[in-house]
């Protein structure tokens, strides 16, 4: 049978994941303000369902998979405030030109940013999930509803593309 996880478990387990849960946040949407809100919603999400965890040993796959659906809505936030903001641009034309931006990570390189971006959302998370958040591919597999197998080849020809790109 299985036991409940306290709460002194659930702050141990994610004091060891919470740097990395924070890295990958902040690779996802830019800003340390965008990526401690979605570390914080997610770990609120978290505890509120921590009795839907089996396995304490699944907490950095499952906290993971939490987050990314956490960034995803945080992105899909901005998109819309994007779109808005350029509504406000057209209708007022005192705002600067903001189609075409892109964000682009200060902490990363030019090179290495540019490489990220030529790769699918999809990519991207894998690639994120496996280079920041330490993930393997079966914990992958599990935050992305792809198999283990999908995960290792998405995984391979997505580094293929970004050497590709940077040679």
């Amino acid at each position: 049978m299985k036991k409940d996880i306290t709460k002194e478990v659930f702050c141990k387990l994610y004091g060891e994941y919470k740097d990395k849960l924070y890295r990958y946040a902040l690779y996802r949407l830019g800003t340390p303000e965008d990526a401690e809100d979605a570390v914080s919603d997610a770990v609120l999400a978290a505890w509120q369902c921590i009795k839907k965890l089996r396995d304490a040993d699944a907490f950095g796959s499952w906290m993971f998979s939490i987050l990314a659906n956490t960034c995803n809505s945080h992105i899909k936030k901005m998109i819309k405030n994007r779109e808005k903001l350029e509504r406000v641009k057209a209708s007022e034309e005192t705002l600067g030109d903001l189609s075409g931006t892109a964000y682009v990570p200060g902490s990363l390189s030019t090179e290495l940013s540019e490489a990220m971006s030529i790769l699918s959302d999809e990519e991207r998370s894998i690639v994120l999930l496996s280079v920041i958040g330490g993930l393997n591919s079966k914990e992958i597999a599990k935050t992305t509803d792809l198999t283990a197998g999908a995960v290792r080849s998405k995984l391979s020809r997505s580094l293929a593309k970004m050497r590709e790109f940077l040679s």
